[in-house]
Order: structure tokens, then C-alpha cells, then sequence
């Protein structure tokens, strides 16, 4: 293993220690020798449920527990591993790369989030991401309803090096998304990430910006967006999953990126919405350093939530 993916695993596994010492606190001492009846299985399902797994996932693990016929009983690291096996059989078909292969060029990918979900700064870390990886990046400042988060990428786009595209704050962001992409085109730019408003207490207000922005790429590139990535603040635990189903409303999302996974007990709400959504995961972040977010692995996720060794 390399230098950097172990220091990454260390990480990961660092950040949900609160979530797997949640998950194994709760199971233990619910387990015995003793033949397991409905009412333990009662309640490990409860306890995978105030993991944040959800309900779906929870009933699934129990089910899968049960049909075992554990006459002998089983250890708590014989559920660890069941928990473990599921999570990851859950996780690994939305384990998605966000892969750079649009044709033309730039492959424009909106990055969308409630206000305080990380969505400046993971766009930044997406951006550090792509540069390792030898692609040219610049950043549209699509959130001109708040000149904080203008401000913001500035600072961000000046730290990584990448160009940055803005327009006045209360200015229309469809505009400074038409600027972007014909600069982008102009500059033989591969990716284009673009901020968008955060705002949900007006949806209508929101689509119907979103929508105009989908309009003025479309008459630039009818590919145009390639990717709707919604982000999560894991610490938020099951509101996560109602941002899921409004920005998939309003937005057509294509895809997830995690934040503050470390941030809380919390991990296991990504579980819940693979499970309920299924949307594909692009990667998670666990930190606050512009490296700290990287693709999505199910089984690394799995094993960590699940209180595994590394």
C-alpha cells in the first residue's frame, strides 16, 4: 500500500471512529452464546438504526442476521463482519469516480449543496483533486446571491492556482456561467466547476435559476452539464437524506460527495442513502485539508463503519 493511500486510510478510519464506536457500543452486550431470539434481533436492528443506517438497511442487516440459524449464537465480530458485508454489497455499485471524458471539452459539472454544507470548499478540494490528475481546472462563481461565497472561491481559486470566472454579487448567474464556458472553450480548459446558489427556502426561485443555467449551456454545449453533484454535511445525519430528494427535484442530480464525514457519529447516513436512492457516491471527505477528500471506496467505508481493521 502506498504512502499516501495508508495516510488516507488512517484518516478515514480516524474520522468515523465516532461512528463505528456508536455502531460496536450499541451491539455489544446484546450478544450471547445463547441461541439469538426476535428480541435481540429487535435490538441490534434499533441499534443500526440510531447508527443512522436507516430503517431499509437496518431491517436488511437483520434479515441477513437472522437467516443465519446462529444455533450456537454469535460473537459480536460475527455481526461486525454480517454488518460489514452488507454495507459494502449496498455501497459498491454507487461507487462512482467522477471521470473526466466529456468531448468537447470543458466537462462542465455544476456542484450544488445547501448553504453550510462544505459546497465552497469541496469544489475547491474537487479542483485539487482533477489538478493531481494532470487536468486544467477553472471555477465559476455561480452564487452571485451571496458575495461571501464570491469572495470565497476567490481565495480558494488563488490558493490552487486555477482561474476563476465572477460577475457581481446579485448579478445573474446564468450570465457568469456563459462567460465561463466560453472562456473554458476558448482556453482548452478540461473542467469546469461551477458554484450555484444554495438557497432552498424558495425552490421555485432555485429551479427556476437552475433551469436558466441549463438553457445557456445548452446553447454552448447540449452536454452541458455533465454532472449535477449534489453535497452532503454528514453531521446533519437524516436531514441529508430530505436534501437528496428536494435537490433531485429541482436540480436533476446525477451524483454525491460527502463532507465532514469526521465530523459527527454520523457516517452511516451515507449508507441510508445509497440504500434509498442510489444515487452514485463520487467521493467523501473527512478533514479540513485541501486533500482530504478523495474518490469513494465501499469497501474501505464498509470496513470503517463498521468498526473493521484497516
Amino acid at each position: 500500500m502506498s504512502e499516501e493511500k495508508a495516510g488516507w486510510k488512517d484518516r478515514l478510519f480516524g474520522g468515523l471512529k465516532k461512528t463505528s464506536s456508536k455502531l460496536t457500543d450499541n451491539i455489544t452486550g446484546l450478544v450471547t452464546k445463547a441461541k439469538l431470539d426476535t428480541e435481540d434481533l429487535d435490538e441490534i436492528e434499533d441499534a443500526l438504526i440510531a447508527s443512522d443506517l436507516g430503517p431499509a438497511m437496518a431491517a436488511q442487516i437483520r434479515e441477513k442476521i437472522a437467516a443465519g440459524r446462529f444455533e450456537k449464537g454469535i460473537d459480536a465480530e460475527g455481526i461486525r463482519q454480517i454488518v460489514e458485508d452488507e454495507i459494502a454489497a449496498v455501497l459498491a455499485p454507487v461507487a462512482e469516480p467522477l471521470d473526466i471524458d466529456a468531448f468537447p471539452r470543458p466537462q462542465v459539472i455544476l456542484v450544488i449543496g445547501v448553504n453550510g454544507s462544505g459546497k465552497t470548499t469541496t469544489i475547491a478540494k474537487l479542483a485539487h483533486l482533477f489538478l493531481e490528475q494532470d487536468y486544467g481546472v477553472m471555477l465559476a462563481a455561480g452564487d452571485t446571491f451571496r458575495a461571501a461565497a464570491i469572495g470565497q472561491l476567490k481565495v480558494w481559486a488563488d490558493r490552487i492556482g486555477v482561474p476563476i470566472v465572477t460577475g457581481p454579487e446579485g448579478g445573474d448567474a446564468a450570465g457568469v456561467v456563459f462567460d465561463a464556458v466560453k472562456r473554458a472553450t476558448a482556453e482548452g480548459i478540461d473542467v469546469l466547476i461551477v458554484d450555484t446558489a444554495g438557497r432552498l427556502q424558495n425552490k421555485r426561485e432555485l429551479m427556476d435559476e437552475l433551469a436558466k443555467i441549463r438553457r445557456v449551456l445548452g446553447r454552448l454545449n447540449p452536454e452541458a452539464p455533465h454532472d449535477v453533484v449534489l453535497v452532503l454535511d454528514a453531521t446533519t445525519g437524516q436531514n441529508a437524506l430530505s436534501q437528496i430528494e428536494i435537490f433531485k427535484e429541482v436540480a436533476n442530480v446525477t451524483g454525491l460527495v460527502m463532507t465532514k464525514l469526521d465530523g459527527s457519529a454520523r457516517g452511516g447516513i451515507l449508507v441510508a442513502a445509497a440504500k434509498q436512492f442510489g444515487l452514485p457516491i463520487h467521493a467523501i471527505g473527512v478533514g479540513e485539508t485541501i486533500d482530504d477528500l478523495r474518490p469513494f471506496n465501499a469497501q474501505d467505508l464498509a470496513r470503517a463503519i463498521s468498526g473493521g481493521a484497516q
